[in-house]
Order: C-alpha cells, then sequence, then structure tokens
C-alpha cells in the first residue's frame, strides 16, 4: 500500500501569524490535489523561525493557538497535516512554552510532539526561551506509525531511536537549519546516521527565505532506508513537492544539486531580498566607488530587488581615480540602475576649515581619511531618510574582521550584505556573476561590471596612490589567517605552525581583537560562514587575553 507525503518548503515571516498560516493553506492545498496523505511543513512556520522572546508573550501563543484551530478543520477529510508552532507548558517561569511539531487530522489536533534538544549554540538561543520535551513516540496517520523529530532531534541517537523502538516506519523531521556554506553535507551526515540506526527511511523538511541575518536554503530531501538520497527539492525556492513509498521504494522529485559559488551568491541575494521585502523598505542606496565590493553588493541589490529599486551614489574626491569614475558608470550601466554623482570636495573643504584650528601642528593621518567616508556616510543616510531607500553597507568580512572601515562612515546602512564574506570570494563572486545569472535574479544576463573592476589593486582612495595591501596583508594570506583564527578558532601559534609568518599573524590577531568595538556597531547582515561575526561570535570589547 502506498503512503504519499507532501514536503511543503516554505518561506514564512517571524510574527507574521496570519501570513504564515496563509502559507502553510495554500502549500496544504496543492498538496491534497496531488494526493498527498500527510503533509509536512517546517519547524515553528506559524511563528517563524527564529521566533526568539516572541514565544515568552502570552498574546503571541494565543494568536498561534488560534490560528491552528483554524487550520485543523482543513484535514477533516485529509490529509494530515505536520505544522510547526510554539505551544504553552507548564515551564520555570521564564521558559514557558515548547518547540512543537503539531498535528492535525481528522478536523482536529491529534497529536503535539516537543522538541527534545534545545540548540544553545551559535545563532541558536532555543535552551533560553523552549521548555524541551520528553523522548518521543510515534504517531499513526493514515495507518503508517510516523516518527516526528524537529531539526536538532536529528542530531542525536537517542530520539531516532526511541521512535524506532516504539514501531516508527518513517521518520520525519520539520527544520529551521540555516545556511552555512558546506552545510548541506552536515545535514546528510547526520541524516544518514539516523537512517543506519534504525534501517528506517527519512524525510527532511526545511524552510526557506531570509530572516534578519539568518537566510534559510531549503534543499528539501528524503532518503531511502539504505541511506541514499531519492529525493530532493530545488534550493532557495518555495515548494511543495510529493514523494510516494511503496514496498518497491520511494520516488520522488530529484532536483539537480547546486552549484556551490550560486549557492553563495543567492544566500546573499535571497536573505537581502528577504530582509527588504520582510521590513517593506521600498528599495536600496549605495555608495558606487567603482571598487569591487560595491560592484558586487550593487549587483546582489538588483538581482534580488530589480534594478529599478537600487540607488547608487558615486561620491568623488579629490583622490578618486578617472578609472574609478569610469567604472562606477559601467557597473550602473550594465546592472541598469539610476546612478547620481555628488561631489564631496565641498564638504571636505568646509571640515578642514572648521577643524583646522584645532588640527593645527598635526601632520594629516587617519582622522582627514576617516573624514571622507564619514562625509559620504551621512550623505547616502540623507538621501536615505528623504527618500525612503535603504542604505546598504557594502563592507566584506576581511575588512570588519580587521577595523578596515570607518564607524559611521562607510559601516553605515541598515544591512551588510557582504558582511560573512571574505575578500577572495568578493573576487570569485563577481567571476562567477560576470559569467552566470542565478535563477530568480532580477537582474541582467550576460556581465553586470567591466573586468577592470576585478583586477584592478583594491583601495579606498582616501590618499594619494593608496593601497590596501599598505596597511594590510595580501588579501588570499589575509584570509588565510583570519580563516584560521575565527572559523578554525585556532591560537596564533597554530596558524604560525601551519606556515604562516609570525608578524603578519600577529599583526592579524592584534587587529581582530580591537576591531570587536566596530563590530558590534555594524548592521546586520547575511549569515553564510560557521562563524559569523555577531550571535556566533561573541567576544568581549573589554579583554585582557592575549595568546
Amino acid at each position: 500500500m502506498s503512503f504519499t507525503i507532501a514536503l511543503a518548503q516554505i518561506n514564512p515571516t517571524v510574527g507574521a501569524v496570519a501570513a504564515n498560516a496563509a502559507r502553510v493553506r495554500d502549500a496544504y492545498a496543492e498538496a491534497k490535489a496531488k494526493g498527498a496523505d500527510l503533509v509536512v511543513a517546517t519547524e515553528l512556520c506559524l511563528a517563524g523561525y527564529p521566533p526568539e522572546d516572541l514565544v515568552r508573550r502570552p498574546a503571541f501563543l494565543d494568536r498561534v493557538g488560534r490560528a491552528l484551530e483554524e487550520l485543523a478543520p482543513l484535514t477533516a477529510d485529509g490529509p494530515a497535516l505536520i505544522v510547526g508552532a510554539p505551544r504553552a507548558r507548564s515551564g520555570d517561569g521564564i521558559r514557558t512554552s515548547a518547540n512543537v511539531a503539531v498535528v492535525l487530522a481528522e478536523g482536529r489536533i491529534l497529536a503535539e510532539v516537543d522538541k527534545v534538544h534545545l540548540p544553545n549554540y551559535g545563532v541558536f538561543d532555543e535552551a533560553r526561551v523552549f521548555v524541551p520535551g520528553p523522548l518521543p513516540e510515534p504517531v499513526e496517520i493514515a495507518g503508517r506509525k510516523i516518527g516526528i523529530m524537529i531539526c536538532e532531534d536529528m542530531w542525536y541517537a537517542d530520539v531516532a531511536d526511541a521512535l524506532a523502538a516504539h514501531g516508527a516506519e518513517i521518520l520525519v523531521i520539520p527544520n529551521g537549519s540555516p545556511f552555512e556554506t558546506d552545510k548541506r553535507g552536515t545535514r546528510l551526515q547526520h541524516a544518514r546516521a539516523r537512517v543506519a540506526s534504525t534501517g528506517l527511511p527519512l524525510v527532511y523538511v526545511n524552510q526557506v527565505g531570509g530572516q534578519d541575518e539568518l537566510v534559510f536554503d531549503g534543499a528539501s530531501f528524503v532518503l531511502d532506508a539504505d541511506g541514499d538520497e531519492v529525493a530532493r527539492l530545488p534550493a532557495w525556492v518555495e515548494a511543495v513537492e510529493c514523494v510516494t513509498i511503496t514496498e518497491e521504494g520511494i520516488a520522488g522529485p530529484l532536483a539537480p544539486p547546486i552549484d556551490p559559488w550560486e549557492s553563495l551568491y543567492s544566500a546573499l541575494m535571497v536573505g537581502l531580498r528577504d530582509y527588504i521585502a520582510k521590513n517593506r523598505f521600498p528599495g536600496v542606496i549605495l555608495g558606487l566607488s567603482g571598487g569591487i565590493d560595491s560592484a558586487l553588493a550593487a549587483a546582489l541589490a538588483t538581482d534580488a530587488l530589480g534594478a529599478d529599486r537600487v540607488t547608487c551614489v558615486m561620491m568623488p574626491s579629490p583622490y578618486t581615480s578617472r578609472d574609478s569614475l569610469e567604472d562606477a558608470e559601467l557597473v550602473a550601466k550594465y546592472l541598469g540602475c539610476a546612478l547620481h554623482e555628488i561631489n564631496i570636495g565641498p564638504a571636505m573643504g568646509a571640515f578642514g576649515e572648521m577643524l583646522e584650528p584645532h588640527f593645527a601642528g598635526r601632520a594629516p593621518n587617519e582622522a582627514e581619511e576617516n573624514i571622507q567616508s564619514r562625509i559620504r556616510g551621512l550623505t547616502l543616510m540623507a538621501l536615505s531618510n528623504k527618500l525612503g531607500p535603504m542604505v546598504l553597507s557594502t563592507g566584506n568580512k576581511s575588512e570588519m574582521s580587521v577595523g578596515y572601515a570607518t564607524l559611521y562612515g562607510d559601516m553605515c546602512g541598515g544591512f551588510s550584505v557582504l558582511k560573512d564574506v571574505y575578500k577572495m570570494e568578493v573576487f570569485a563572486l563577481c567571476r562567477w556573476r560576470n559569467a552566470n545569472r542565478p535563477q530568480g535574479a532580477l537582474g541582467p544576463e550576460g556581465m553586470v561590471m567591466p573586468e577592470r573592476v576585478i583586477t584592478k589593486p583594491p583601495t579606498a582612495e582616501l590618499r594619494p596612490d593608496q593601497k590596501d595591501e599598505d596597511s594590510l596583508p595580501a588579501y588570499p594570506r589575509l584570509d588565510a589567517i583570519l580563516a584560521h583564527l575565527i572559523e578554525g578558532e585556532q591560537s596564533p601559534e597554530r596558524v604560525v605552525e601551519a606556515g604562516f609568518d609570525a608578524a603578519e599573524v600577529q599583526k592579524v590577531w592584534r587587529l581582530l581583537n580591537i576591531a570587536e568595538y566596530k563590530r558590534r556597531q555594524s548592521p546586520p547582515g547575511v549569515k553564510t560562514t560557521r562563524l559569523a561575526f555577531g550571535r556566533d561570535r561573541r567576544y568581549p570589547i573589554t579583554n585582557g587575553f592575549r595568546d
């Protein structure tokens, strides 16, 4: 006897309970039309994931509860529905709810399965706001015993083994698993371990879309009892697809795997798109310098939002080269974005005159350079306040790591799309985008920036003939050192043992430590690595430890 499960890979918004319920309702109707016996939606999808302290508000839990009551009648004549929602529990006065997979069937709430393992690392704070549940038992749905595990529960053997011991026939895992580079391999590794220990097929349903710093790639999948991937949903798009389980095996769609650079580019594009859409900004405005970071940020914004919602501003100073002016103009032309030019020379003159009595007798240094950057930041913020679009920051992770950025200058903005992207990745993404157009992109086919933007030496152009490498190691070495120090969490001594110059490592380590105060004041940005700055990597600003 066959059993058909619909994987509802949807894009919820945290707090938008009615809108999220409508998405579930639409997905349910599509799955029912396809003949599903069971529809599986994603983790906490009625609340949106992660809901953080919203789940501590009784009014929020009540609203989620009403949404469940309104969805339940849909299931009166089938199919059943598994939907994620926070549910009130008797807790310790601080944690008063659980992360629950609610089973709706026969027009009612048939069962509730609480998440057992609550992650409390990286970006996750679930142990702070949820009460953990007991080891679950299977739920019988349409004659099949379904073992439900919620996201992190798949990372551990005990939940799957308990479900198998109680007669589960299929493992079903609703997820809110954020994207990281190489995360797909980790998911498959854990999923195959659960299949190997239980001998059961496994259905993994992940949400898609952006939520603040996090972005979810979807890429839901199904493993058969041998651990082979027999079905896969596409990454980065909403989808409702069915898999049918019979005695002969499992049949379902198998979307092609996505290129790693396309996946990273799509993560940034989707994260930016949803941040703008879910916060209802009309568009973005950014400084287009003629350099590689702002060119990539402009391309991402155009692909995410469309050229008509992206405004670029070139703000030349006396140190801006003719190449930069020409390159900025070509980037805007290729993308089809509006480009305005505002010369900051008069503002530099005004600040110079105003501060001259106080700077008298002191040689020019970073103070004058930072004034230029802050003039540009002030200009963009003024345009944003007057015209409405959000300022998009264009700095990358390499610069943010070592403080090669100006507070209240190029760090201004509501969102930093390249915040977790190293400089060498910026180069690779630019080359990839010039040769490819990702699925769902609203920008043009073909080149989006001239080759010179990619090949010329990076420079902030804040003084004559300035190059980034005047102050920093060459970016290939800098990024490699930073990867050891940040993602690898290695000591400087270990990095030197790996073959890097000791003086260079110590310089980078010092810059990384003293720039923490800047990073605390930076805008949010898309998380793509294992340890993004912010909730992933939390170091004290006042920190006397040095190794």
